[in-house]
């Protein structure tokens, strides 16, 4: 008879077990026709075999899967999230961001694998000591908005002396295109006006990226 996931990892521990019987505990049961390992293993050769992609699967794909349903898809989704904020802890953010190179590092596990842009800032005291960073806009798959005056009054609530803008192209091309530019000249000059400092402006694509400070040097 063949191993349960769950008595396996019980016994042997989580390493033991492959990614079809690690997603088979998270689906807990199948259907009549099929077991919860066959339903983990259809989901997986959906995804290609590949993590990274899974975790791209919206809601409304995960759900429509024959047998899985909302309730599993949201169970899957939740546990796919956990490990990608996980993946981000293990490479800590600089507390001192010192180049570009520093910035990406700290970026890329939130932006290099993602199918859909987003846009974040990183806010720095005048040290260029990080003092947090958050995304501020989501966008489709070639853009996304960005609001100056969000970023200004985010920028005065944190006290910040300067920021860095960071945002994605899932193209994989890190150069800047026509948005771009426009976003960083009206950025740095909405910023001015309050005497803070747009220090860069990465674009992360997917382990490659492009700083507009490189570029000005």
């Amino acid at each position: 008879m063949e191993e349960r996931p769950r008595e396996k990892l019980m016994e042997r521990g989580a390493a033991a077990l492959d990614v079809t019987e690690l997603l088979a505990i998270l689906l807990r049961n199948g259907t009549r026709s099929c077991s919860a390992v066959d339903l983990a293993r259809n989901v997986y050769e959906k995804a290609g075999y590949d993590l990274r992609s899974l975790s791209n699967f919206s809601y409304e794909s995960l759900a429509a899967v024959p047998g899985m349903g909302p309730v599993k898809a949201v169970v899957l989704l939740a546990a796919l999230e956990l490990g990608r904020r996980m993946g981000t802890m293990e490479r800590p953010p600089a507390e001192t961001l010192t180049c570009s190179q520093t910035v990406a590092r700290m970026m890329q596990p939130l932006l290099g694998h993602i199918l859909h842009e987003e846009c974040w800032v990183v806010y720095l005291n005048r040290a260029n000591r990080v003092l947090g960073k958050e995304r501020i806009s989501v966008g489709g798959l070639t853009a996304t908005v960005v609001d100056s005056r969000i970023v200004v009054r985010r920028a005065l609530e944190k006290s910040a002396s300067g920021l860095i803008l960071v945002h994605n192209h899932p193209s994989g091309e890190p150069k800047p295109g026509k948005q771009d530019l426009e976003l960083t000249r009206q950025l740095r000059t909405a910023l001015a006006y309050f005497d803070i400092l747009l220090l860069d402006h990465v674009i992360i694509a997917g382990n490659r990226y492009y700083s507009f400070c490189d570029a000005e040097d």
